[in-house]
């Protein structure tokens, strides 16, 4: 069987190698370079960035500490030059390509545009074309244009790596979690900061209560947010961007030396002709079933391209589903209750499984709340705001999810997909002893706390713990 894999991104990467770990002969196609854009362009630098965002935070808390010293001041040329050695440093580390080809698998890059000019059949435009009996697409997603008049104006978080200079002032718009992000990084480095959110609520696929503690730590460091508002236009003039928005219903400017548009994620399917294979696709995305398959049944979509989460983790996830499928034909369906997610806002969150809403409505659910106040770590790091909030079945004592907010949460939050991963129930997870002092004793101060709301375990006061016992 010859497997024919289009994307060589998290997704399509690692579905070429399962192919061939599972004995198929594997050819995997590429456009630009190996890897996508979570090495290249995306994450891995961005993340980079956010780290030196978070040092230059971190001054303001020195005098509690007894450190004494001037602010220090970014130097863009070097923190970007940084977050460039560290992509290429993580591409070359991978070696993404020398790994495939020592597996065996037949890898054509730097392809440009490439199209399915049959069910099977997918063709590059220097006149070369590749036959699979089972097709897997993965070619990712790409940054939505901002849709309003003016919207050329905007730039995306790619553009974040060619600034020639910090913005003073920043608009950005759209707060799910990549506008948060963005957003994070210029407030952390000094910027005034807009965020403008056409939803009742910034990052609307969170847990309601880390959309509320992100919007009042966001407002507590200075930045302006605007939610229930959308932009109308965006306007030139004397150098700066001005914004035309409408929060309640009244007209508003504001100026911005750069404006970042964060409205979501189409996949990249444009130059595919998808209409010669047969595959159905929405404006977006390409809809799969559980196995992965597209309408055509031998032809899978894995990763962004099939809208689902748009997370690296799950991207590989379900490549390794969709080349299993393909090979061995439709016998895993793809499962994400424990995949966790983290964003490196500041600060930062993490979550695994149902939010408390969706378990309420599907289960009988208990919950509870470690506060970060509570606990030593975060209070002698000078983090003490945030939480981890844990979420149970009170029938099965199943763990149903975990939300955490605060320093280290995208950790943390590991801990608890871990357990849910192994099927242990959250007096197990109550049980556990963490390491003293952690960020991570929140995951069984909250356990604990379901525990007693279920009304199962004996769990005496922990004597680490700083808050009053409930």
């Amino acid at each position: 069987m010859r497997v024919l894999v289009v994307g060589a991104g998290p997704a399509g990467a690692t579905a070429a190698l399962q192919a061939r770990e599972l004995g198929a002969d594997v050819t995997l196609l590429e456009a630009e370079q190996v890897g996508g854009t979570n090495i290249n362009r995306g994450p891995t630098p961005v993340r980079t960035l956010a780290r030196a965002a978070r040092l230059a935070r971190d001054w303001s808390s020195w005098e509690r500490f007894g450190l004494q010293g001037p602010r220090p001041v970014p130097n863009l040329d070097a923190v970007l030059a940084n977050s460039a050695r560290v992509a290429r440093y993580a591409h070359d580390k991978k070696d993404i390509a020398g790994r495939l080809r020592h597996g065996g698998i037949e890898l054509a890059d730097h392809l440009g545009p490439v199209q399915f000019t049959d069910p099977h059949t997918v063709a590059a435009g220097d006149g070369r074309s590749w036959y699979g009996d089972r097709v897997i697409v993965a070619v990712g997603c790409r940054a939505a244009p901002l849709p309003v008049p003016g919207g050329e104006l905007a730039l995306t978080y790619l553009d974040i790596l060619t600034l020639k200079a910090l913005p003073r002032e920043v608009a950005v718009i759209g707060g799910a979690d990549t506008g948060c992000q963005i957003a994070s990084i210029f407030a952390d480095f000094g910027a005034d900061v807009l965020l403008v959110e056409a939803g009742p609520r910034l990052v609307p696929g969170a847990d309601a209560s880390i959309s509320a503690a992100l919007s009042l730590a966001f407002e507590a460091k200075g930045m302006k947010v605007a939610t229930g508002t959308r932009v109308q236009a965006l306007e030139p003039g004397g150098g700066q961007v001005s914004v035309r928005f409408a929060p309640g219903g009244a007209v508003q400017h504001a100026t911005a030396e750069a404006v970042f548009a964060a409205v979501g994620w189409p996949a990249n399917l444009r130059d595919l002709d998808l209409d010669a294979a047969g595959v159905d696709s929405g404006p977006r995305a390409i809809p799969v079933d559980d196995y992965l398959r597209t309408n055509v049944g031998h032809i899978f979509a894995a990763g962004d391209v099939n809208g689902r989460t748009k997370l690296v983790q799950t991207a590989r996830l379900e490549g390794r589903t969709a080349a299993w499928n393909a090979v061995r034909g439709p016998s895993r369906q793809m499962a994400y209750a424990a995949v966790p997610s983290g964003s490196f806002t500041d600060p930062e969150y993490g979550s695994v499984g149902m939010t408390e809403d969706q378990a309420a409505r599907d289960h009988e659910s208990a919950v509870g709340i470690a506060r970060y106040d509570d606990l030593v770590r975060p209070v002698a790091d000078g983090r003490p705001d945030g939480f981890c909030k844990l979420i149970a079945d009170r029938r099965t004592h199943a763990i149903l999810g975990a939300h955490v907010l605060g320093e280290y949460s995208a950790e943390t939050v590991q801990v608890v997909a871990t357990a849910m991963a192994a099927g242990m129930s959250v007096e197990q997870l109550a049980e556990m002893q963490f390491a003293f002092p952690t960020f991570t004793e929140a995951v069984s101060m909250a356990a604990q706390k379901a525990c007693r709301a279920i009304g199962i375990g004996q769990f005496p006061p922990a004597w680490s713990y700083l808050g009053p016992e409930e």
